[in-house]
């Protein structure tokens, strides 16, 4: 999530970056449609296709990451796997970098893909078997792709960040304490054996779109793209389910999920032993990316401003929950 001062509703921003691309010039209207959080994402349509502009402040994304993203995209796509189409800009670049009066932006255009968000569907097992079977694609791809041109941001990078940025803000120790755990336990695992490599990181419901004419998915939003272990993102696709759907019918979601990855790259059952650590690390990401985003504060903040953070403290706690317990040995 971007800093605070960043998620205000920026339309004349949005179209002074949206320039750099052809658009129809009536869809300015749908602006007001836009959302924002780790990215500002603005829709419009060209040549009546309906498209999303995603921008950020150059503070917040190495300009390395979003190439790498893009990068890891190309190569996707290349092999035939159906991850969101960027679009270039007149110049014929796929990303742009630009001077504005709020400062200095990342700009992409990505074209929307078919389908709903699973989220938004009822998660019966032909979505969940295509959910499942979308990632071990993108696995077993990704374990292929041994010679990327540009460096990938590795779950070492993340720790490094999470230390930089823990240790100039408030919060005791306890983050620390956690982050020098999962330090330990991942700087022991084992990067070999295909299950290890370049992930999605946030495949959650709300970033695979399901086709019901096609019954295969589409996939959006690489943007937290990381080298990692590929069981992190079972964990974070898992956990989204969880969130989503009724408590008793998780269990047959998650066994055809796995039914739906295993028919595209292999699992090893041991895997799950080592969840919870993974899930671990994402509570950590998440609270520091949280603490970093709420510090600053302003007088006579705007009602969904102050509602927001009230919401975002909130989560810290439930973030927060395992830090500093010990580590039981697992593979």
């Amino acid at each position: 999530m971007m800093k605070l001062r960043h998620l205000f509703h920026n339309p004349d921003l949005a179209e002074m970056l949206l320039k750099n691309w052809d658009y129809d010039e009536t869809s300015l209207e749908m602006f007001q449609y836009y959302r924002i959080s780790a990215n500002a994402i603005y829709p419009f349509r060209q040549k009546g296709g309906i498209c999303f502009l995603r921008f950020c402040p150059a503070s917040e994304k190495r300009k390395e990451t979003i190439e790498a993203e893009l990068e890891f995209i190309g190569y996707l796509r290349g092999a035939g796997y159906p991850a969101a189409e960027p679009l270039p800009s007149k110049t014929g670049a796929n990303l742009v970098q630009k001077s504005t009066p709020w400062g200095e932006y990342y700009a992409c255009v990505f074209k929307r893909v078919s389908g709903q968000p699973i989220s938004e569907t009822s998660c019966e097992d032909e979505v969940m078997f295509a959910y499942g079977a979308a990632l071990g694609l993108l696995h077993k791809l990704s374990s292929e792709n041994t010679a990327p041109k540009i460096k990938r941001w590795t779950y070492e990078d993340v720790f490094n960040w999470i230390e930089e940025t823990l240790s100039c803000l408030p919060g005791g120790t306890s983050p620390l304490d956690e982050l020098r755990l999962l330090r330990d336990y991942f700087s022991r695992r084992p990067t070999n054996g295909g299950r290890y490599g370049l992930i999605h990181y946030d495949f959650e419901l709300d970033n695979v779109f399901y086709d019901h004419a096609t019954k295969s998915c589409s996939v959006i939003d690489f943007d937290d793209a990381m080298v990692h272990w590929y069981g992190m993102d079972i964990d974070q696709a898992l956990d989204s389910l969880q969130s989503e759907i009724a408590e008793d019918q998780f269990p047959r979601a998650k066994a055809v999920f796995i039914e739906g990855y295993r028919s595209q790259y292999g699992i090893d059952d041991d895997l799950f032993a080592a969840m919870p650590l993974f899930r671990r690390f994402a509570m950590l990401y998440r609270y520091t990316r949280i603490t970093r985003s709420i510090q600053e504060r302003w007088e006579n903040e705007p009602e969904w401003l102050a509602g927001l953070r009230t919401k975002l403290t909130g989560a810290l706690a439930s973030a927060s929950e395992h830090f500093g317990k010990a580590i039981q040995a697992v593979p």
